[in-house]
């Protein structure tokens, strides 16, 4: 008995050895991507050759037009993120890693606009903000005992929700409406970076190191909460930011 029991607590902490390796995994991969996006923005924001590749503003009309390149900057992260969704089970790990690095390169390119938009001190406060914030709910999330399954349901409830009404502003055009969707996209991506951040503690619980199998969920993972961040932030930013 004594011996089974010995052998349930091994067990237990094998499989919180486990579970924390796959975390810090996930974490890497996510700083990693984030770094990336943050240097290439970072140049692509400020340089005005770098700036000329993708747009310039019409001095007629005030006016930013875009290149071939930058529309292409614009729409590529929504095709990024289908080509990883729809082909986790085909890619190859060093495939599917590189591809969400280069996502992250994209994403930089595309949140280059801000600095158009936003005063640069804004920007790097808001930052910060986002990183405090997001630090908090994934630290809730990682040592909460509560089951935050059916919380989840409802952040992603709201995700959808958040998503038609931003479509739905894109007609309206009405600052009440869109003060209300970056209120709500706030609170969405503060909710859900706790629920990510357990859900996937739970399935590194379930996993077998060094498999190709896990690597991919690693980046998978890293994939969800760099999300994650980068729409916390950008409902921040809309939220705190003073526009140029």
């Amino acid at each position: 008995m004594e011996t089974n029991n010995f052998n349930y607590v091994q067990s237990q902490e094998e499989t919180k050895a486990i579970s924390k390796t796959f975390m810090s995994s996930v974490f890497s991969w996510m700083f990693a991507a984030l770094a990336i996006t943050a240097v290439v923005a970072y140049y692509f924001g400020l340089d005005d050759s770098l700036k000329a590749l993708l747009g310039s503003v019409d001095p007629a009309t005030g006016r930013m037009g875009l290149t071939g390149l930058g529309i292409g900057v614009v729409f590529a992260p929504l095709a990024f993120i289908l080509v990883i969704s729809f082909g986790f089970n085909r890619l190859s790990y060093p495939v599917l890693l590189f591809i969400f690095l280069l996502f992250s390169a994209v994403m930089g390119m595309s949140m280059s606009f801000i600095f158009k938009q936003y005063a640069e001190s804004t920007i790097y406060g808001t930052f910060i903000a986002t990183s405090g914030m997001f630090g908090v709910m994934a630290l809730v999330g990682y040592t909460t005992k509560t089951d935050l399954t059916k919380f989840g349901s409802i952040m992603i409830m709201g995700l959808v929700g958040l998503i038609i009404a931003q479509l739905v502003n894109m007609n309206m055009h009405s600052e009440g409406l869109n003060a209300i969707i970056t209120f709500v996209g706030v609170l969405v991506f503060t909710g859900l970076t706790a629920y990510d951040v357990q859900k996937l503690k739970n399935i590194g619980a379930g996993i077998q190191l060094g498999t190709a199998a896990t690597s991919k969920l690693i980046i998978m993972g890293a994939l969800n909460l760099y999300l994650d961040f980068i729409n916390l932030f950008m409902f921040l930013l809309r939220f705190m930011g003073n526009r140029k």
